[in-house]
């Protein structure tokens, strides 16, 4: 008897990072717009460190602009501050920093990790309890892996595991790569913000940049199939 041919996976969905904010009221007027025209599920806040009272303002002021879109918004860091600005979860870096974390937003938040170097890094982030990895970020000295390798990870981990994979995109490139790949979200961010056109016009593209790479990668499952 034949076997069935294997559905390709979901269209990876737009995950944003915001600049790291200051003041949060530009920001705060123009993301309800932003949001309503592209499938962005969560918006990464990179916060400006401050006294804990000024960031838990900040995030107050913005998540109902993330959260009303129906998008998820997450803290970079700082899990402290997650219940207290109303978040609904923190992306941290390194598996020491999940841990840390892990006991303040479990169960009722999202807990994302990247600064996961090797394989064996990654299976332990999803085995401690990540809600979804990080592929392709920038290191501490601000180097990262080649396009190909990110895409290689994202395609290794979406066949074997279970938690989402995020592909860390700094082009729209990169985000055709990463939806060809089997990336669950693409995390889009400086590239977006610092768009001549604004970063309504450069979502959509990136939006569309990964639909055309994840058509791509289901024609071919499709063909490998027949």
């Amino acid at each position: 008897m034949a076997s069935k041919p294997v559905p390709p996976p979901p269209i990876p969905r737009l995950y944003l990072a915001t600049p790291e904010v200051d003041d949060p009221a530009s920001l705060a007027a123009g993301l309800p717009a932003l949001l309503d025209n592209a499938d962005v599920a969560a918006v990464l806040l990179r916060l400006k460190t401050t006294d804990q009272r000024t960031m838990i303002a900040r995030i107050k002021a913005l998540a109902p602009a993330v959260q009303n879109a129906g998008a998820a918004l997450l803290i970079e860091g700082h899990a402290e501050l997650v219940a207290r600005g109303g978040a609904d979860g923190a992306h941290l870096n390194g598996i020491e920093a999940m841990s840390d974390a892990l006991p303040t937003l479990k169960p009722d938040r999202i807990c994302g990790v990247g600064g996961l170097p090797t394989r064996h890094d990654s299976m332990a982030a999803g085995e401690a309890g990540a809600d979804y990895v990080l592929f392709g970020e920038p290191d501490a000295q601000g180097q990262r892996p080649s396009t190909e390798a990110i895409a290689e990870r994202l395609n290794w981990w979406a066949e074997l595991f279970e938690p989402p994979c995020v592909g860390y995109a700094v082009s729209l490139d990169e985000a055709r790569a990463f939806g060809a790949a089997g990336a669950d979200f693409v995390l889009v961010g400086d590239f977006i913000w610092d768009d001549p056109r604004g970063p309504a016009a450069a979502l959509m593209d990136a939006e569309t940049a990964i639909r055309q790479g994840h058509a791509a990668m289901a024609g071919k499952v499709e063909v490998e199939q027949e």
